[in-house]
């Protein structure tokens, strides 16, 4: 139940902030929007993380140097999010996102990339992405 409650917490800041970033973005730029969205992140989990006391700092140099680049995917977040928003709006981007985000980390369980364990996909995945890829393009029209 928790799991479910943070997938559905995170999914709705998710656009609210793509809303919002795409609102200051016209009157500052995309890039800068994106810069403040990082700053203001890093702020906010910084303070989260000395307010927890938190000791996981011990284990920084286990971390591999490949993961480490996600920040820089959440500039590249922001960035196509804001876009997209221009262009196509609020919900066509969102349902284009969860899209892309399915089909990617349905790739990554499938081969077992990231060290993830390998899950084996059926064709109950198959219909729920491809039901999802029909309900965007009945969005469209």
């Amino acid at each position: 139940m928790k799991g479910s409650l943070f997938a559905f917490l995170g999914g709705a800041f998710i656009t609210l902030q793509g809303v919002a970033n795409s609102r200051i973005s016209q009157d500052i730029g995309t890039w800068q929007t994106a810069t403040i969205t990082q700053l203001t992140g890093f702020i906010a989990a910084l303070t989260v993380l000395l307010f927890l006391r938190n000791k996981g700092w011990k284990k920084f140099g286990e971390v591999k140097p490949l993961y480490l680049i996600g920040g820089g995917f959440g500039a590249l977040v922001i960035f196509g999010n804001i876009m997209a928003i221009h262009f196509v709006g609020v919900t066509l981007t969102v349902s284009a996102m969860l899209i892309a985000q399915l089909t990617l980390t349905f790739l990554i369980d499938s081969n077992g990339w990231f060290g993830m364990e390998k899950k084996k996909m059926k064709l109950p995945q198959f219909i729920g992405i491809a039901m999802m890829i029909a309900g965007v393009i009945i969005l469209r029209f």
